[in-house]
């Protein structure tokens, strides 16, 4: 057995009674990985159905999935530098592709990098149906994506950072664009955090900056609180019938946000611009900027015991999580036509009962999506039947 396997559609005994074409689905047909991770060579044709990949730790599982969301704007699922994602035994080459479906119509997409010094500042190219692209933004056009991973299990508990990420990765499927609304006001700070260390006190030279992160940072902010609207919409249609997850209640604290609650977008940024004038003494002596949607926290609350997140059990914050990554699918679904996301979900059957996996299961087969799941016990799948495409990873080899 190779790690270059290969596995075609027609050989799959499908049982999907609805879109078994993949129409109205994100969906990828084939991928294919060369020197990614501990994958030197793969290759994958697959059917819309879910995907399951058992295996035991350390087999490659989660490698795979990382490589699948690299097909997606960002860092992927680990966030890792684009250097670590090299085959530890090749020359630093790596690449991922795919043929992907989605509302645009059918795309090839790869991604890598070949031929550079590889460093953690060096960026992956891109590139869709043979056009090479300056950023990964686009790819949010061609394919949604959404995950959940292990890594995520303390993002009620942790630093409000995390929070935020998530929360703009949210946005991030929902809307591509918020993701050049943060890089400008990201890129403003940081200039303007410099100027700070100068010791620069001419007004010209930070004015112009702070105009900037006046109007990205407003615009930031009214797209997060767009998208917390539209989920807070989504669950309150839905919660009565998502009994083994509970309803999430959303909140987001930051100054921006608070402000565009009660008024106009230019009147804030108006208002937030007199704030960073007037806090450079202050922002100087903290050596950054220190308020704006950079210090953003995402509240979310567990709904019918009407208490915070961050209170509840390992196994309540585990399910709220998982019934906020439904919630969200369901709502790209519904604003994509019909078209469900492409789920990652890393391990997640490990610590929920019986009862929970199958009514994930349900849900997953009623929103009518690829998704891909990890596990190290098949049974816990048991469910799809043939419902869905299950492979044993093993070391890099993936046998169907």
């Amino acid at each position: 057995m190779t790690s270059a396997f290969e596995i075609r559609p027609n050989e799959q005994d499908g049982s999907l009674s609805e879109n078994v074409n993949g129409s109205e689905r994100n969906w990828i047909e084939q991928i294919s990985l060369h020197q990614f991770r501990n994958y030197s060579s793969l290759k994958l044709t697959l059917t819309p159905k879910p995907i399951v990949l058992v295996g035991s730790n350390g087999a490659g599982k989660t490698n795979l999935l990382e490589a699948v969301s690299l097909l997606s704007p960002g860092q992927g699922l680990r966030r890792a530098v684009t250097a670590d994602l090299a085959a530890f035994s090749g020359n630093g080459d790596w690449a991922v592709s795919a043929k992907v479906h989605g509302a645009m119509g059918e795309a090839q997409i790869g991604t890598g990098v070949t031929g550079a010094a590889l460093t953690e500042s060096v960026r992956r190219k891109v590139r869709i149906d043979g056009e090479t692209l300056s950023s990964s933004t686009p790819l949010g056009q061609s394919i949604q994506i959404l995950w959940l991973t292990p890594s995520m299990d303390g993002l009620f508990t942790g630093a409000a950072s995390e929070r935020r990420r998530f929360l703009d990765r949210l946005m991030l499927v929902f809307n591509p664009e918020t993701r050049k609304q943060w890089s400008q006001f990201e890129r403003a700070m940081r200039q303007r955090n410099k100027l700070l260390e100068t010791h620069e006190t001419s007004d010209y030279m930070f004015v112009g900056l702070e105009i900037q992160m006046a109007e990205y940072g407003v615009a930031l902010a009214a797209s997060r609180l767009e998208a917390i609207e539209r989920l807070r919409g989504v669950i309150r249609d839905t919660r009565d019938e998502q009994t083994a997850f509970p309803f999430a209640t959303l909140a987001l604290d930051g100054i921006l946000e608070k402000a565009l609650e009660s008024k106009a977008a230019v009147d804030v940024e108006d208002e937030y611009r007199i704030i960073l004038r007037e806090n450079r003494l202050q922002d100087r002596a903290a050596k950054r900027t220190l308020e704006g949607p950079h210090r953003t926290d995402f509240i979310v609350g567990h709904g019918p015991k009407a208490m915070p997140a961050k209170l509840c059990s390992t196994g309540e914050q585990k399910a709220l999580l998982t019934g906020l990554i439904l919630a969200h699918a369901r709502l790209v679904h519904d604003k994509a036509g019909g078209y469900a996301p492409l789920l990652l979900l890393d391990e997640i059957a490990a610590h929920f009962d019986q009862e929970r996996r199958h009514a994930l299961f349900e849900e997953i087969l009623k929103l009518n999506c690829q998704a891909w799941m990890t596990g190290t016990d098949r049974s816990s799948f048991e469910f799809f039947g043939k419902n869905a495409q299950i492979f044993t990873v093993d070391g890099a080899e993936i046998v169907a």
